[in-house]
């Protein structure tokens, strides 16, 4: 009896080894699970983020695009610059000799024809349908 007594208790002592590692795995095990989803909810809320910063990303590089492309019908023709820019370095170069004319002090400067003002008729559609 002392034998089954002794198996007893060995049996007894086991299970309750056996119970506390099997609670200590069930405690390691919810760690674990509660780790992932803490991870995987990161991940997702991380995503989300990336999501959105690239969504303005984008947004962004379209409206500069946008305004590059606006920019570019705005921006005169190569020729029509240089032409502007002969224009004004003709300006620049004859207006000390009309300065004194414009200003009123003296007559128009050498080289330069006076114009006659002439008295033109100009004729309109709508005068001639009423003729």
């Amino acid at each position: 009896m002392s034998s089954c007594l002794a198996r007893e208790v060995h049996l007894a002592r086991r299970h309750e080894e056996i119970l506390s590692q099997r609670s200590e795995l069930l405690q390691q095990m919810e760690t674990y699970l509660r780790d992932k989803k803490t991870k995987k909810t990161w991940q997702t809320q991380a995503a989300d983020a990336a999501h959105k910063r690239n969504a303005a990303l984008l947004n962004d590089i379209e409206a500069a695009e946008k305004r590059l492309q606006e920019r570019t019908y705005l921006l005169p023709h190569p020729d029509t610059v240089k032409l502007e820019t002969l224009y004004w370095a003709s300006i620049k170069e004859s207006l000390p000799k009309w300065e004194e004319f414009l200003l009123g002090r003296a007559e128009v400067p050498i080289g330069f024809k006076k114009m006659k003002a002439t008295k033109q008729s100009i004729n309109y559609p709508e005068e001639d349908s009423q003729k």
